[in-house]
């Protein structure tokens, strides 16, 4: 570096996290080791999301500026050998959008310091990036603690003369999740023909829009989960569960270039029969506090009806059916446990993540939290920054993420065919519910 020997940044208390509407500090630390003249040290604030149509590229084609800051710090002189201190502050808008790394777009965050120097001479500038966390609370989403459910049915011919069919429902126990919280699945398939179905498949889907002239969909599979076929004439019940790896969460709040959703899809491979459910990924986990019913509830009047006479009895409400049993109970098929085939979320010796829950998960994550690193850890294949979360007393520390996640899919074509909407999920589903209770 010539006459300078150090030329960095760093930040108070070392955090590398914020939140939006909080303070950044540090210092911009110089040795050198000759006097060097100069114009201004000058340390520049700026988060901005830029978009490309090409993979991995740096030109952007549409870019977005969320904050520009400049601090000069010192005007023209001259630095003695030795070392030199300028500390900085800035204030971080409201509204920024949390960081994300992406094949075809990114939300960066840093601060650049300058050193300009008089003409002929060689300038100096050096950046270290920081990241923001924009939280979004799921408490504030309609519903969010509500199971997503889907149901589809297939009618399809076999052995050329032979007709079957086959009713896919399943459930998740939310609509909303945060990292490191587990996804309970669950899958019903009656299969009323003479032919054993495929394999189940059930994967958490990540899918980012970029929104350019021409828009383009990277679709990719964060986990995926396989079951073992139903024999013929069976009714057969799955249950199964995903955690949810470190990801950005669900809409990118200030960002009008990126869009991120998030979807389970069961799906069956022959015959095929595809489900879509909807979540969300926030980083405020869904309030759970029971509702505490009084211990006298009061009757309310029941409106007359014709016919029914004073004394009869009327049930406030009619016997909770399921949507499957009619049918399902048929012929007294007895309901069937779908084995797992493989899980996506495993450690390398082959064992689920599962057994790593409790105690065990929670001595892995201090494991890794304890390691010793300058910045986060960037998980390439979901966008995600890590640390995803941090307490604004306390200065994060850097952590990894103790699942294998899936590999970078960087290499598929683009663009996609992105997967339904949430409104087009949510007609398609209630035409075909509505189709299996009156067949």
């Amino acid at each position: 570096m010539g006459k300078l020997q150090e030329f960095e940044i760093t930040f108070t208390n070392n955090k590398v996290v914020y939140n939006p509407g909080e303070s950044i500090s540090g210092t911009v630390r110089i040795k050198t080791s000759q006097p060097v003249q100069f114009k201004a040290i000058k340390v520049n604030c700026v988060g901005s999301c830029g978009i490309s149509s090409k993979l991995n590229d740096a030109s952007w084609m549409v870019e977005e500026r969320y904050l520009s800051s400049t601090l000069s710090v010192a005007d023209k002189g001259n630095l003695p050998a030795g070392e030199h201190s300028f500390p900085f502050q800035f204030l971080i808008p409201g509204s920024v959008p949390t960081s994300f790394e992406g094949p075809f777009g990114k939300i960066l965050y840093k601060i650049r310091a300058f050193i300009d120097t008089p003409r002929f001479s060689k300038d100096y500038k050096t950046q270290r990036l920081f990241y923001l966390l924009n939280v979004l609370n799921l408490n504030d989403l309609p519903d969010i603690e509500q199971p997503s459910c889907a149901v589809t049915t297939k009618k399809f011919n076999y052995l050329l003369v032979k007709t079957g069919t086959l009713m896919l429902k399943a459930c998740s126990d939310f609509k909303g999740y945060t990292p490191g919280q587990v996804i309970k699945l669950s899958a019903e398939i009656h299969n009323k023909s003479g032919k054993d179905t495929g394999c189940v498949m059930a994967s958490l889907i990540q899918r980012v829009i970029y929104k350019t002239k021409r828009p383009v969909c990277d679709l990719r599979p964060i986990a995926e989960v396989e079951g073992a076929g139903v024999k013929a004439g069976k009714h057969a019940e799955w249950r199964e569960q995903i955690i949810v790896p470190p990801l950005p969460q669900s809409g990118l709040t200030g960002c009008s270039l990126i869009d991120i959703e998030y979807f389970l899809q069961v799906s069956l491979k022959s015959p095929e029969a595809v489900v879509t459910l909807p979540i969300y990924i926030g980083n405020i986990a869904v309030n759970l506090t029971p509702c505490i019913p009084p211990l006298h509830p009061i009757a309310a009047p029941m409106p007359a009806h014709p016919g029914i006479g004073p004394g009869a009895v009327i049930p406030s409400a009619p016997p909770v059916e399921d949507d499957l049993g009619g049918e399902l109970g048929a012929g007294g098929v007895a309901s069937e446990a779908i084995p797992t085939k493989s899980h996506s979320q495993q450690d390398p010796s082959g064992v689920p993540f599962l057994s790593a829950s409790g105690p065990a998960l929670a001595q892995s994550q201090q494991q890794a939290q304890s390691s010793d690193g300058s910045a986060p850890v960037f998980c390439v294949s979901t966008g995600a920054t890590i640390p995803f979360f941090t307490d604004s007393n306390t200065a994060p520390v850097p952590t990894s993420c103790p699942l294998i996640l899936p590999p970078e899919y960087s290499t598929w074509e683009y663009p996609h065919e992105p997967p339904p909407t949430y409104e087009e999920s949510c007609s398609s589903n209630n035409s075909s519910f509505n189709n299996s209770m009156t067949s």
